[in-house]
């Protein structure tokens, strides 16, 4: 049973059949990695030098599987280095799904590091484009209606 919106997160993507996540950890994703680690029996991590390298990765992925890609960067510059790997799906029509992390949410539009505003940035190259606050947030978010996303 999942205690945290990752853990939900992560066996949310199980049940879609996601078999593995291209990524670069970081500390805007720690919950998540940490859920990845606890199920890694289910659900490989496969760990990039570059959150370009991932988006591109799970972009090769889609279009060589048929499956949807995954892609995981953390807060602010990690985020923004997924958009060539992003903008390469959006243009070759491919299921790609992007992951990234935030600050705390008392730390938002305070100027701390890291502090990007990846909603605006991802507006362009995504169908689907939300900032998940908690674990109900999780469920509601990835039980809409696929049209929605």
């Amino acid at each position: 049973m999942a205690t945290t919106a990752a853990d939900l997160l992560v066996e949310t993507l199980m049940d879609w059949g996601v078999e593995v996540i291209f990524g670069l950890p970081g500390d805007g994703i720690n919950g998540i990695m940490e859920s990845l680690r606890q199920h890694q029996d289910k659900i490989r991590f496969i760990q990039v030098r570059h959150e370009e390298a991932a988006a591109l990765m799970a972009c090769g992925y889609a279009k060589y599987t048929g499956k949807l890609g995954v892609c995981l960067g953390t807060s602010g510059p990690g985020g923004i280095h997924l958009l060539n790997g992003l903008y390469d799906a959006k243009m070759d029509g491919q299921p790609v799904l992007a992951i990234t992390g935030h600050h705390y949410h008392d730390l938002i539009d305070t100027q701390a590091q890291q502090d990007v505003d990846l909603d605006r940035v991802f507006m362009d190259v995504a169908v689907y484009n939300a900032r998940v606050m908690g674990p109900h947030h999780v469920d509601n978010v990835a039980h809409l209606p696929a049209a929605l996303r």
